[in-house]
């Protein structure tokens, strides 16, 4: 008979305190194998000095082989394991540290030679040195018929190896310069063909023994993203080998999931179209995520939101019925017993089988942190916080705070954010720390003790704003030492943009000091190079970088519970962006690094909860690109991400299809979630809420108290990290009553 899962793992549970966790883990892991009917010799995998082991576990400190004992065995150890993958001849990890292979789990070689490399610079005590490591690798597959062929994907290209990884060809990219590849995967068909998945972009396939062969579109039949000619974002490509018994051709079969809808396909590779096989019609606005995909013999194992799946591959008449696919409640209760049970979270697992697949076959998980239900760290007094940005003139006075306090007070709110280092690189308190002084100014400041006091009496919490990198301040420091320089001018760089106009007669225009008028070749015109109010520094300059951490260690020690850094990226704006040279970059940093180097510098130095402010398309889409902001890096570094999903930024028609009065509703919901997915749940999603009027085509028909209400709502039922009311001027009387909810 037939152990149920409901039994094991109450069973489990019940006699934890009393038998202790490694026998818990081995009545986990027997009353799994019970209830798949799996004999456990099938299931046990030789290991080091005779060990044996029921599984192989990813996490973020190795990889670890567990027994039957509840025995977990260190494998590797030199990172963290998010992908495991298994050949006749091998086995490879996908890892924070690149790629490694091993024949038998004991010995590792690094498999990355050839592949891209970041350097990340540590700045210590005035001094400098590097650390390089492979980039980020977004996915790995072996050839599931020639195990020395693997490809793998950074964000911006993809790498073939026809030596199991012992050097690595570059295949390149579609041709487009925003970054973003989540997917790959790799078959003959019956060439040797490469696919890809772009966030932005959708799939293509490449055949790279084919002469002049290049990358070509195959989307036709993925779900696309509303109101756009973008398919969403697929995560994961799976390739399924034909068997003897099959009547369906020999070719192997191609299987797709998306990333944030809840749907699978089969690729037709003749007619070069996804055909939809599965969709969970019943959750919210069909949002969701199918990632992971495992091929088993008769099944397609799937992770999605709190589940493990399994769909029986469709037959020759195509879609499967609906009552076909099953929660393979086994397999979720086992991964959910190695943590209870052993301490270790895992991030993927392998179970292998010894025998015929008449008694078991392999199962091999990845993303495992979507089983978690409620993504996001829960531990920390930054989570679940509702507040206003408040422009720091009206913190100066009790006076001009009231209005502000009874705001809070009216809509329970429970954080205040406030500059302390403003969009002009003013300080707006005064420093104790003379090295601040010595190279920022204090303008106009606030009494920050008198102020942190007041806010501390009516138990709100405290965020203090750093404009980072958008420093006029810094900028003009030493003959202009720490800006971005403009390699055309030999000056610091400014972004402009030009306009033509017909000439105006001397005295006829109104003086400004961001325009300069230059000659036209038509002598009736006249050309308007109208500069950004915007000044930048060098965001590689490690000297900074000790500014900004100075000023965010001097305000966390005077009492802010966090540190929140906005204009954390490179200037975007300017026709001339071409122009800018950053003299303070090392040899092989790039945008990502050098953000990423400031973050652990400053990880240094403030032990605080870090937020950043980031653009609202950096958190809906799988790409850093223009900016340095690649949520997936980042979230390794800070607590809280702010993306500014403003419907006034995003193209007038983006999500307006009908009823268009929900669009805030669905880019706060869409974006809190994708946000969310994309960071693997490990940081709080709070973005900002638009809490002003832009004289834009859709505010001007729909901006009032029920588009914030809907942006608040979508935000909530998104995720439960918390919003921020952004208005610059601090005009709060169009934010409606809310509903109170309690923080998580």
């Amino acid at each position: 008979m037939l152990l149920d899962y409901r039994v094991f793992g109450g069973l489990a549970m019940g006699v934890l305190k009393t038998v202790g966790r490694r026998n818990v883990f081995l009545i986990a892991v027997y009353g799994a194998l019970l209830y798949m009917s799996i004999p456990l010799g099938a299931w046990v995998q030789p290991g080091p000095a005779g060990e044996t082991w029921p599984c192989i576990v990813g996490t973020e400190e190795g990889l670890y082989g567990i027994d039957p004992q509840g025995n977990a065995a260190p494998l590797w150890t030199d990172g963290a394991v998010r992908t495991i993958k298994r050949s006749p001849d091998y086995w490879a990890i996908l890892s924070d540290q690149g790629i490694w292979v091993s024949p038998d789990l004991r010995t590792w070689e690094s498999r990355n030679q050839g592949l891209p490399v970041k350097v990340i610079k540590v700045y210590d005590q005035g001094k400098k040195s590097f650390i390089s490591q492979v980039q980020d690798i977004k996915d790995l597959e072996i050839h599931p018929e020639n195990p020395a062929i693997m490809v793998c994907a950074i964000k911006d290209g993809v790498f073939l190896s026809r030596n199991t990884g012992l050097s690595w060809e570059n295949m390149g990219m579609p041709p487009y310069r925003t970054n973003g590849i989540k997917a790959v995967a790799v078959a003959n068909l019956p060439d040797l063909t490469i696919l890809l998945s772009h966030s932005v972009y959708g799939v293509y396939y490449l055949k790279p023994d084919t002469p002049k062969s290049r990358w070509i579109e195959l989307n036709t039949g993925l779900e696309r993203l509303e109101t756009t000619n973008n398919p969403d974002e697929v995560s994961d490509i799976a390739v399924v080998l034909p068997r003897q018994e099959d009547a369906l051709g020999t070719r192997p079969r191609l299987f797709a999931s998306q990333s944030f809808r809840i749907r699978l396909y089969e690729l037709d590779w003749e007619q070069k179209r996804f055909k939809l096989i599965w969709a969970d019609k019943e959750s919210s606005e069909g949002f969701g995520t199918v990632d992971a995909l495992d091929p088993g013999r008769e099944t397609l194992r799937f992770i999605r939101d709190g589940c493990v799946m399994e769909l029986p591959y469709p037959g020759a008449a195509g879609e499967p019925s609906e009552p076909a696919i099953r929660q393979r409640e086994d397999l979720l209760a086992f991964m959910q017993a190695i943590p209870v049970t052993m301490g270790i979270k895992p991030s993927c697992v392998f179970l292998e089988n010894q025998g015929s697949y008449a008694e078991a076959e392999p199962v091999n998980l990845s993303e495992l942190w979507l089983l978690n239900t409620n993504p996001g760290p829960l531990d920390t007094p930054a989570v679940g916080r509702e507040g206003i940005y408040l422009p720091v003139n009206h913190a100066m006075s009790p006076e001009s705070l009231k209005p502000y306090m009874d705001l809070i007070s009216r809509q329970g709110l429970t954080m205040v954010v406030v500059d302390m280092k403003d969009d002009y690189g003013r300080l707006r308190f005064t420093p104790q720390n003379p090295n601040i002084t010595a190279k920022g100014r204090v303008f106009r400041p606030v009494d920050i003790d008198a102020f942190l006091q007041s806010m501390k009496d009516r138990d709100l919490y405290t965020v203090a704003r750093l404009v980072v990198f958008k420093d006029p301040e810094v900028a003009r420091k030493e003959g202009g030492k720490f800006a971005v320089w403009d390699s055309r001018t030999k000056s610091p760089w400014r972004g402009y943009y030009d306009s033509r106009q017909k000439k105006q007669p001397a005295g006829a225009r109104e003086e400004n000091p961001l325009v300069t008028i230059l000659p036209s070749e038509d002598p009736e015109y006249e050309i308007l190079r109208t500069y950004y109010d915007e000044r930048w520094v060098d965001p590689y300059a490690e000297e900074v970088w000790e500014y900004n951490a100075a000023i965010a260690a001097e305000l966390h020690e005077r009492g802010f519970d966090e540190i929140q850094f906005d204009y954390i990226r490179f200037p975007t704006d300017g026709v001339n962006l071409a122009d800018a040279r950053y003299r303070w970059k090392d040899p092989g940093m790039d945008m990502d690094s050098a953000i990423i180097s400031f973050l652990r510098y400053i990880r240094s130095r403030v032990d605080a909860p870090l937020s950043i402010d980031i653009y609202g398309a950096n958190g809906w889409y799988r790409t850093g690109a223009r900016t340095g902001q690649e949520v997936e890096l980042l979230s390794l570094y800070v607590d809280v991400i702010c993306p500014m999903y403003y419907p006034s930024h995003f193209e007038q028609d983006f999500l307006a299809q009908p009823p268009a009065q929900l669009r805030p509703y669905r880019i706060y919901y869409q974006g809190t979630q994708r946000a969310q997915r994309i960071s693997r749940g490990k940081v709080i999603i709070r973005p900002y809420v638009q809490a002003f009027y832009l004289n834009v085509a859709y505010d001007r028909k729909y901006y009032n108290q029920d588009y914030i209400r809907r942006e608040v709502e979508g935000v909530r039922d998104g995720g439960n990290g918390g919003h921020t009311y952004w208005n610059n001027l601090g005009r709060y009387d169009d934010i409606p009553l809310m509903p109170k909810v309690a923080r998580p």
